[in-house]
């Protein structure tokens, strides 16, 4: 696995080389604004298998995606109003957004799923290379299924074990302790909270009544 430490090294040069490692259909370790994740193809069957295989996660739950703004997300998902209000309040941030799924929207995150879930961090690694991609990446916290994140990549490499399934690492050092993002499902008529967070399930609420 090579690794690019952030510290040492401008943030374009480490963007280009994690671009390039996902068209290549690599896996990328890197961090974001709450954890460590693990990056992929969003829509590639391989690249995103290969992420389950790394977690040990069953394929049946859901894995989310990076994204640069809502006119991505509406390239493969219904954006309705509550998602709307709720980025323009809180994104770019801890939130992540479940989104339906448009027709015809299949691979990667999508197999099987009639929804996908967004991110858009408030990360500048995460931001760029979303831009640079030009297409989602996965976000998923570098860790086996049922076991606590680290938040070194040391740490991380010593949790996973073989680590050989991942291409590069983009280290930013140890991350602080932080809470992970709140999940809101918007894709049906009425907003459900499917895990509080970062932010307040109080503060979502607030956001979402001043819609009707």
């Amino acid at each position: 696995m090579e690794t690019i430490r952030l510290k040492d090294s401008v943030l374009e040069s480490a963007v280009e080389k994690a671009a390039e490692t996902l068209r290549a259909g690599g896996v990328i370790l890197y961090p974001t604004d709450t954890l460590y994740g693990l990056g992929a193809d969003a829509f590639s069957d391989e690249a995103v298998a290969t992420v389950y295989a790394i977690k040990g996660r069953d394929e049946k739950k859901p894995i989310h995606c990076v994204i640069t703004d809502l006119a991505m997300a509406e390239r493969y998902a219904e954006v309705n109003l509550f998602a709307r209000k709720l980025a323009e309040e809180f994104l770019p941030g801890p939130l992540t957004l479940i989104l339906k799924k448009k027709e015809g929207v299949e691979g990667g995150v999508a197999t099987r799923m009639s929804t996908i879930g967004f991110r858009i961090p408030r990360n500048d690694f995460c931001i760029a290379l979303a831009r640079e991609y030009g297409r989602p990446y996965t976000t998923t916290s570098a860790n086996r299924a049922g076991r606590d994140p680290e938040r070194s990549i040391d740490r991380i490499r010593e949790q996973l074990g073989d680590s050989s399934q991942i291409n590069l690492a983009i280290d930013a050092g140890e991350l602080p302790t932080s809470i992970p993002s709140t999940v809101v499902d918007v894709s049906g008529e009425e907003p459900v909270i499917v895990r509080e967070g970062s932010i307040p399930v109080a503060d979502i609420w607030e956001t979402i009544r001043s819609e009707y």
